[in-house]
């Protein structure tokens, strides 16, 4: 139903009570018309949707840049090349510092020049005469050689060698009878016995009293074992080589 309208004319002839009402009637129905008229040209011409009054149906609309075009392709495989590269290094540092240690320790373990220039020693038998002894240095010891005389030899060879505390006859001590070569090192502690000393003509212990024979045999005293026959040749007649 349109709504009433009151004109001036029709209210002229009201009582006045009366038409002061309707002055307010035609009063507020020009402003409720005016209203309608704004909010609904308002709702027409709006567009502006606000994203965040959306149901989840319109939020799943909303579309989110792609930033792919902007991103390297080489990156992967830089990474990659920077990996082998590192651990290549690594592996050789590692390998470096293996071999120079391993340079120290065979260096550290290997005999020195000297010992080295003394593995093997040679000597003019023509300069040690029958019935005396001669001491060298082979390989940081000495080395007892000994021209025996003939006495020396059959006394040497006439010993009873089975009963003794190392039993060893003088024919697996010697090359040759007359040359007798040995460490001159006791067999107890170490210490260097005395050429023709002792009991038995042979060599004597002055640390702890071991006595030798003239095969250097231990006869007596605390030395558990004969003196050391160490490597040695004759390449001629009138030399003889240790080592």
């Amino acid at each position: 139903m349109p709504p009433l309208s009151i004109s001036a004319a029709h209210v002229v002839g009201l009582h006045p009570p009366a038409a002061l009402f309707a002055r307010k009637a035609a009063t507020l129905t020009s402003q409720q018309q005016r209203r309608g008229r704004t909010t609904s040209s308002t709702s027409t011409t709006s567009s502006f949707d606000s994203p965040f009054g959306q149901s989840k149906e319109g939020a799943s609309t909303l579309k989110i840049p792609s930033f792919k075009k902007y991103a390297s392709k080489s990156g992967e495989s830089s990474n990659k090349v920077f990996s082998y590269f590192m651990a290549g290094s690594m592996g050789l540092v590692t390998a470096v510092g293996a071999k120079a240690t391993v340079q120290d320790f065979l260096v550290n373990m290997s005999a020195s020049a000297d010992v080295l220039a003394q593995a093997k020693v040679e000597i003019a038998l023509s300069a040690i005469p029958e019935g005396k002894n001669v001491i060298i240095k082979w390989r940081g010891k000495p080395v007892f050689i000994r021209h025996r005389t003939p006495d020396e030899i059959q006394e040497a060879e006439n010993a009873k060698w089975e009963s003794l505390r190392d039993p060893q006859p003088d024919s697996d001590r010697v090359q040759k009878p007359e040359w007798l070569v040995m460490l001159g090192v006791c067999t107890h502690l170490g210490c260097v016995p005395i050429g023709e000393a002792g009991e038995y003509g042979g060599w004597f212990c002055p640390c702890h009293g071991s006595h030798y024979d003239i095969s250097g045999r231990i006869r007596k005293g605390p030395a558990p074992l004969n003196l050391e026959v160490p490597p040695y040749s004759f390449p001629t007649e009138e030399s003889l080589i240790i080592g």
